[in-house]
């Protein structure tokens, strides 16, 4: 079948695994992109704490994944609003360019001056707002993107502050822009990619289901939790975040929803997803999913996953 994201991303199929804070590595990645999707390197791809050295370990994941597919893999960028200092985000992107990376997932506020380099050096702009409005889109295709993301309130990761749920805002931005949307947020079997296709949707950004994988490096009384887990198990914690209920998150839930929006600096101090997702310490740290987390329901392999979703692009 052919399509516009698969051609632009030349891969097999209009997927994108969404970054995972702290969740992805090579092995992952590659085992995406191998079966036929976009793998992504998240935040902290690889790492195990914060003490080790981001640049390097980065580096050293990329020409992993290199070794392991012969096929495309993007990395993610994520902007601090607008006029803050954005160094991180030049640095990550200069040291991904001298690996030869040419797909870059850039999250956030547009920001001229990243995009003016990634289009400089030919590689594939795909660009995520976190509040996404039709203004905003226009923006982004504005000034080079060629893929959009739709993101709805439905996701797993950083959820929009504005509560538009996925299915209102695909139209949205499909009907804003020309270059080709994906849809994110809460997709998670083959009915919600047929879902935002109908609306509109050419691709499928998605991350929450990627993490109950055999491949994922989610620790697996995390992944056995997410089976177990139905949304109503899980709650806000703070303006862009959810998780899976325990006393700690029950306590910034209420705090949260008595108007203390402080709860996102104590889930930083807690070690966001680090401590409960990739450590297993499960009462101590936040599990971030969306909200379609009845339907994660058991652990296949990465291809099997990829199949399930992509059954109507064989």
């Amino acid at each position: 079948m052919k399509n516009r994201v698969s051609e632009i991303l030349n891969t097999k199929y209009p997927l994108i695994q969404a970054p995972l804070n702290w969740l992805t590595d090579a092995e992952f990645v590659a085992a995406v992109s191998n079966a036929g999707g976009l793998g992504s390197f998240g935040p902290n791809a690889g790492r195990d704490s914060l003490e080790q050295d981001s640049m390097k370990v980065m580096r050293e994941q990329i020409r992993k994944a290199q070794q392991l597919t012969n096929r495309p893999f993007a990395m993610t960028i994520g902007l601090n609003p607008q006029g803050e200092d954005q160094t991180y985000a030049h640095k990550i992107l200069d040291n991904s360019l001298a690996e030869n990376v040419n797909y870059f997932i850039i999250g956030g506020e547009p920001d001229e001056e990243i995009y003016r380099q990634i289009k400089a050096s030919g590689a594939v702009l795909i660009a995520r707002s976190y509040n996404p409005t039709p203004a905003e889109a226009q923006l982004q295709e504005h000034l080079g993107a060629d893929l959009i993301v739709a993101t709805g309130y439905d996701e797993g990761g950083v959820i929009p502050t504005k509560g538009n749920g996925t299915f209102t805002t695909i139209p949205r931005i499909v009907d804003a822009v020309s270059v080709p949307v994906l849809a994110a947020g809460g997709i998670t079997d083959v009915r919600g990619v047929r879902a935002a296709r109908a609306l509109g949707a050419e691709g499928f950004y998605i991350g929450s289901r990627f993490i109950v994988t055999k491949e994922n490096r989610t620790a697996e009384n995390a992944k056995v939790k997410i089976i177990s887990s139905t949304v109503e198990d899980m709650v806000l914690v703070a303006p862009q975040q959810r998780s899976i209920r325990n006393a700690k998150m029950d306590e910034l839930a209420k705090r949260f929803a008595d108007g203390d929006h402080d709860t996102f600096a104590e889930t930083r101090k807690m070690g966001g997803t680090r401590t409960a997702m990739l450590e297993g310490k499960l009462e101590d740290g936040k599990i971030s999913i969306n909200t379609g987390i009845d339907l994660i329901q058991d652990q296949p392999s990465v291809a099997e996953l990829v199949q399930r979703l992509m059954q109507d692009y064989q």
